[in-house]
């Protein structure tokens, strides 16, 4: 079974410093601005305008390359900067509510944002996601969601409102703070995490809410992510999960360049309508239109398409010919993902034997068809199972849930 980290010694301490330097809701934040915005940001408090481009570099390195979360830490900045800073403006983290760790190493945060506004303190889930290779970090862009897709637990949650692109890039900060992924930073003992380069080499917009209809701040905080000055990912090790929200495809992909990925679920709009209910509104013709528009695409940058694997829906053999006849011409890769089980949950998993016979006859057809290993499923943090505490079940729900799953192997 999955564990939540006992708040003692080290862990208590570092959580007690997340939580206390959770910043005040009045003071406007620096993280997540784009380089102009936290240009202004400097000019509107005083830095003189000849200074505000030099200002910019330092804060950004200290930022996103030191990973400082406290501006007395920014050594090369004078003192009487340093304290307008810390008056006017926050770098805080959020708080910490809940840190699960996985039986395969995957970890799950549930974090709290500070009031924006007239609105009430928010809570948001990231999971990070570690293989050989590579370590993957989902991160939420709204809190809850509005399209109500009928297998996603994240979907029977109302949409609270969207993140800011500071709460968006604050996950990935937050994450590489705790994995020991910035300098002068240790990894936490026994951690499974990738074994050679950076802790967080992958990032994924596929956590909470639909990263398409918090347009500007998703864009943003992907810039900000994809600085070679700064988090310098690699933009095709970024990518971005949308349902289908049409206008901001092509459009993301202009302005970002990241990698796409598009929850499909269904070969047709009559099944799809049910199953991922935006399909209504934007059918698969104009879907699949903007995928063949998407910039940059080739054999180098294909698509991905997620297909979830829901028994007797969609598994078919005939269903599997179907997908392969939709995407005729678009340079793809198909995910299967066994469908991650959830309370109240109406559909099943498919069986594996039907799995692996849809895998080889897209294989056979010459589609990539990996079959996605079920990760973090007893925590939660499996794909379709992020929801926030708000709405969470109760915990001797949770805890009775766990041992269901364990009892069944994650059936």
């Amino acid at each position: 079974m999955g564990v939540s980290i006992d708040l003692t010694e080290k862990a208590a301490r570092d959580l007690h410093g997340a939580r206390a330097s959770a910043a005040p809701a009045e003071k406007p934040t620096l993280i997540g601005l784009t380089r102009p915005q936290l240009a202004e940001a400097l000019k509107d408090a005083g830095v003189p305008e000849r200074q505000a481009r030099m200002r910019v570099q330092q804060m950004w390195h200290w930022l996103y390359v030191r990973g400082v979360s406290d501006f007395d830490d920014m050594t090369n900045v004078s003192k009487d900067l340093r304290a307008l800073l810390r008056e006017r403006f926050s770098i805080a983290r959020p708080e910490i509510v809940e840190e699960q760790i996985s039986n395969d190493g995957t970890r799950k945060w549930l974090l709290r944002f500070p009031p924006r506004g007239a609105g009430r303190p928010v809570e948001v889930e990231t999971v990070y996601i570690p293989e050989e290779g590579r370590g993957t970090l989902c991160v939420s862009s709204q809190v809850g969601c509005t399209l109500t897709c009928t297998f996603c637990h994240t979907g029977t949650q109302r949409l609270v409102r969207n993140l800011t692109s500071e709460e968006i890039v604050s996950q990935v900060l937050l994450a590489r703070d705790r994995l020991g992924d910035f300098p002068d930073r240790d990894t936490p003992q026994g951690a499974i995490v990738p074994s050679e380069g950076r802790k967080v080499s992958n990032i994924v917009m596929m956590g909470m809410g639909e990263p398409l209809y918090n347009y500007d701040n998703v864009r943003d905080a992907l810039l900000v992510f994809a600085d070679g000055d700064g988090l310098s990912l690699s933009k095709r090790r970024i990518t971005l999960s949308t349902s289908g929200v049409v206008p901001g495809i092509v459009k993301i992909g202009e302005e970002t360049g990241v990698m796409l990925a598009i929850s499909l679920h269904a070969t047709n709009d009559e099944l799809r309508d049910v199953l991922v209910p935006i399909n209504k509104k934007y059918p698969l013709k104009e879907l699949l239109d903007a995928c063949r528009a998407y910039p940059g695409l080739s054999n180098a940058r294909r698509i991905t398409f997620e297909y979830v694997m829901l028994k007797g829906v969609n598994d078919s053999l005939a269903d599997a010919k179907d997908l392969v006849r939709l995407l005729k011409g678009i340079p793809a890769k198909i995910n299967l993902i066994p469908f991650n089980k959830w309370p109240g949950s109406a559909y099943e998993c498919s069986e594996w034997e039907e799995i692996e016979k849809f895998a080889d006859f897209i294989n056979a057809n010459g589609y990539a068809s990996p079959i996605r290993t079920p990760r973090g499923q007893d925590i939660l943090a499996a794909c379709g199972q992020l929801k926030s505490a708000s709405e969470r079940m109760k915990k001797t729900e949770r805890l009775a849930y766990e041992a269901m799953m364990i009892a069944g192997h994650g059936d």
